[in-house]
Parts: C-alpha cells; sequence; structure tokens
C-alpha cells in the first residue's frame, strides 16, 4: 500500500495540463469503454429533469462524464497542489461572512453539495479568519482510502474529523467564532438511518439530518458553499448565510434551504453535479416526508 501510495503522489506532482490529458483518457474509458455507472446516471438524469429532453439529457450525460473525469486528476493533484496554485485556481466570494461569524462569536458550519470540485475547499482555512477548520469525513471500508482521504483533507492546517465523531466534536468545542467545520451535507444516510425525506430535483430523497440537531440546539453561522465551474481546472464558490425564519431554526429547516439552495445550484450546471452515486436507492426507508417547500 506504501508502494501504491507513492505511485499517487507522483502522478500528483505532474503538471494539471499533463493531468487534464489524462482525464481526456478517463472521459473515454469510462463513457464509451467501461460505460461505467451509465444506467444510474441516466436513470437520475430522466428522473430528475423529466420535462427535458431526450438530446437534452445526453448532453448533460456526455458532460457530466467529462467533469467526473476532470474530478478524479484534481483529486489526485490535492496530494501535492500547493496553496499559491488554489488560490488562483479557486475564487472564493463572499468572505465576510467569516469575518461577521467571528465577530459574533459564532463557529461555521459549512454546507457544500456534491458539485464538482469539492475537495477544493481544503485551502479556504488559509484565508478565513477562524484558527481552527474541520473538514468532515466518512469513514470507508478500504483503510488506505481512508489515510487518503485525511492526507488530501488534513492539508493548509485543516484536521478533518469522520463523520460519526463531529456532532459530539461540535457541541464539546467552544463556540466562540474561531471553528470552522466542513460538511459535504448531501449525503445519502445508511438505509438504517433514514427517517427524513423531501422533494429535491423532483424526487422522493431520504436526507441526512445530523446538523439539523446543531441548528436548533446552539447558535451556529450556518453558510451554504455555491461551487461553480468557471472553466477547466478554475472554479469560484461562493458562500451564502443561512438564517432562520425567526428568531432561531426550527426542526428540519436548515436542511430544507440547503437543499432548495443546492437544487439551484445544479439546475444552473447539471453536468457538474455527482449523478454516478445511487443517491434516491433508499427512498422506500423514508418515514417522514416533508412537504413544506412544495408548498411554497
Amino acid at each position: 500500500m506504501k508502494f501504491l501510495f507513492k505511485i499517487i503522489l507522483a502522478i500528483s506532482r505532474l503538471p494539471l495540463w499533463l493531468l487534464y490529458i489524462f482525464a481526456d483518457l478517463i472521459f473515454v474509458l469510462t463513457y464509451y469503454v467501461l460505460r461505467y455507472r451509465r444506467t444510474v446516471v441516466k436513470e437520475n438524469l430522466r428522473n430528475s429533469f423529466p420535462k427535458k429532453s431526450s438530446e437534452e439529457l445526453k448532453q448533460i450525460e456526455k458532460n457530466f462524464y467529462r467533469n467526473f473525469a476532470d474530478y478524479i486528476v484534481e483529486t489526485l493533484k490535492s496530494f501535492t497542489v500547493s496553496r499559491l496554485e488554489l488560490r488562483v485556481r479557486v475564487q472564493h466570494l463572499n468572505q465576510d461572512i467569516f469575518v461577521e461569524a467571528k465577530a459574533e462569536q459564532k463557529n461555521v458550519i459549512l454546507l457544500a453539495g456534491h458539485v464538482f470540485n469539492w475537495e477544493w475547499f481544503t485551502a479556504l482555512a488559509t484565508i478565513i479568519p477562524q484558527e481552527h477548520s474541520f473538514p468532515v469525513y466518512r469513514k470507508v471500508q478500504s483503510g488506505f482510502w481512508e489515510e487518503g482521504i485525511k492526507t488530501v483533507r488534513n492539508r493548509f492546517g485543516n484536521t478533518a474529523v469522520e463523520a460519526k465523531e463531529v456532532i459530539r466534536h461540535i457541541f464539546r468545542n467552544k463556540n466562540d467564532g474561531n471553528s470552522v467545520y466542513m460538511f459535504v451535507a448531501d449525503q445519502t444516510p445508511h438505509v438504517s438511518e433514514v427517517s427524513y425525506g423531501l422533494k429535491f430535483l423532483n424526487q422522493k430523497t431520504p436526507a441526512f439530518i445530523g446538523y439539523d440537531k446543531l441548528s436548533t440546539r446552539m447558535d451556529l453561522a450556518f453558510v451554504y458553499c455555491e461551487m461553480k465551474k468557471v472553466k477547466r481546472g478554475f472554479y469560484q464558490i461562493n458562500y451564502h448565510r443561512i438564517y432562520p425564519d425567526s428568531e432561531r431554526f426550527s426542526e428540519y429547516e436548515v436542511v430544507r434551504k440547503f437543499h432548495k439552495l443546492l437544487e439551484n445550484t445544479v439546475n444552473k450546471d447539471p453536468s457538474n453535479y455527482l449523478w454516478s452515486h445511487r443517491r434516491w436507492k433508499y427512498q422506500h426507508a423514508v418515514k417522514f416526508m416533508d412537504t413544506t417547500n412544495e408548498n411554497r
């Protein structure tokens, strides 16, 4: 495994222009040869965009596989990419939100979706006033790849926290505006943990709700991360503060608002979302279906 990791590091040190040549080959391999999860992608797109024509869906599908290939090589690059290069390639908009949260003495909960390339968020820690930054990761079966994820997310002064431990970590950490937690918040809960669902992209969607417990019990600053791919290898992240309708968040309010914002982002550029994931496979396990957004 150490030898494999050395190979990954060696590939990671290649310049991005060369890695994008590999991405073009990965696109051909995954789309035309292996047809990687083509059935899953087609079904997800068809169900999410029932009003789009077959031609439109076909173009989104093809563009998705191109973006997915870029994501793969960009994630490999994450092992060695410099802080300076990420500062050039990722533009962070509306950074005043972090200054405001620190002045309010509220820790920040960042909520992002599986929009490419979410792995390049990590350099944010180098430009915000908060002293502590905690990217959240999910434990995977392979110890090797789990260590790889932690290696990427621990760069630039971050400290990765496992998803099952993060809620406890936040409750125990002092809420003084000096900490930021980075969630990829549209994760699919395990079937045994599914209870709450809502309509997202025209589908009944089981939703991860761990961060909802925080919104109703602690006075934190919740922020949505809107990722936009400007062109190959260059991104913008616009940060939007999520406010409660009243003095405090009600139950599931922040979950609904996050999914509404994410849906708007996906609709702007559907090809930049992770369609190969079986996000809706546990629809049958939803016990409570929230229809609040549908009535607005």
